[in-house]
């Protein structure tokens, strides 16, 4: 079985219980969106499913002592719950290069790109007063990239390869910033 964003949004809801991590869900799941509107327009939605999905086992998985079982244990759950979508597991897995599967795709290295930048412009949001995504700037999310202690656990390498999409890392910050600024209430940005 494909699978809807209703049934997504379902499936983590019941694997998924901190706020942090379903706000990051949907942080990627809006950026993904964003990007297949400029890459992949016709699936728009199976791109947003994959942001959404992405880190499912965040809770059901000791990834912090092994981060090679962070992905195929989305994968394990997604098929528990009848899903079987090869292309799915394997983008969501490419998020996550320790899994075994490196992105080879526009949609792998997308998913790769997007999860970090998520976390990226959400800790430049957070050094404005207001601390919203809306004050951000993508000049200031730019010049933050550079400063290696900043955000340091958000992966630089990895929100480069946006590249190998055809996008510059500049389109991605600017979609990232517009797409987080369009539900920044559920992400209390």
């Amino acid at each position: 079985m494909s699978i809807t964003r209703e049934q997504a949004h379902e499936i983590l809801m019941k694997y998924m219980e901190g706020e942090r991590y379903i706000q990051h869900s949907y942080a990627v799941e809006c950026i993904m969106r964003g990007l297949a509107k400029r890459l992949d327009p016709e699936r728009v939605e199976f791109w947003g499913i994959v942001g959404l999905l992405h880190d499912l086992d965040e809770e059901h998985c000791d990834w912090e002592h092994d981060l090679s079982v962070h992905g195929p244990t989305s994968v394990e759950i997604l098929k528990k719950e009848g899903v079987e979508d090869q292309e799915l597991f394997d983008a969501i897995c490419s998020h996550n290069p320790k899994s075994g599967v490196k992105a080879k795709t526009k949609l792998q290295y997308a998913v790769l790109a997007a999860d970090p930048m998520s976390g990226f412009c959400k800790a430049v949001a957070q050094i404005y007063p207001d601390k919203r995504i809306a004050s951000v700037k993508a000049k200031s999310v730019r010049k933050r990239f550079t400063e290696a202690r900043f955000a340091a656990g958000a992966n630089r390498e990895y929100m480069s390869m946006i590249t190998h999409t055809g996008l510059t890392l500049d389109d991605l910050i600017d979609i990232a910033l517009e797409e987080m600024n369009a539900i920044s209430d559920q992400l209390g940005l």
